[in-house]
């Protein structure tokens, strides 16, 4: 069965309200949230003696 519904960005489960968008509650928010400040989810970074040795 094919959705058009969007569904939470964390649990994948539920459809997106607009009051927590993109999430579908506070709870998925939040859960969202600690898994960033645990360092569970972590942006690339190339460090800076990766761009030095580029330079020389």
């Amino acid at each position: 069965m094919k959705r058009d519904v969007p569904l939470c960005v964390f649990c994948r489960i539920h459809p997106i309200d607009p009051a927590w968008r993109p999430f579908c509650s506070d709870r998925c928010k939040l859960q969202d949230l600690a898994r960033w400040v645990d360092g569970a989810y972590a942006v690339p970074d190339e460090g800076v003696a990766d761009a030095e040795e580029r330079d020389e």
